[in-house]
């Protein structure tokens, strides 16, 4: 298993931990900002941001079909 710190993840998909267009896009599922760039897990009509799930809750939601994704 591969532990790598959540700006690292983001630098590498991005290219910048953090954008100058970085925008709030809206709250998720649990009330906490999401931003444009963070990375998501959609499931069903929700939106989770992944830097605030625990391993367990990402692995739940992701066995339940949920769809990593990066917010736009």
């Amino acid at each position: 298993m591969s532990i790598e710190h959540h700006d690292i993840t983001r630098a590498v998909l991005t290219g910048y931990p953090y954008s100058p267009k970085r925008q709030m896009i809206r709250t998720d599922g649990l009330g906490r900002e999401v931003h444009s760039g963070d990375e998501i897990l959609e499931f069903m009509d929700d939106f989770y941001l992944v830097d605030e799930l625990s391993i367990d809750a990402q692995e739940i939601l992701e066995q339940h079909g949920a769809v990593r994704k990066i917010a736009r």
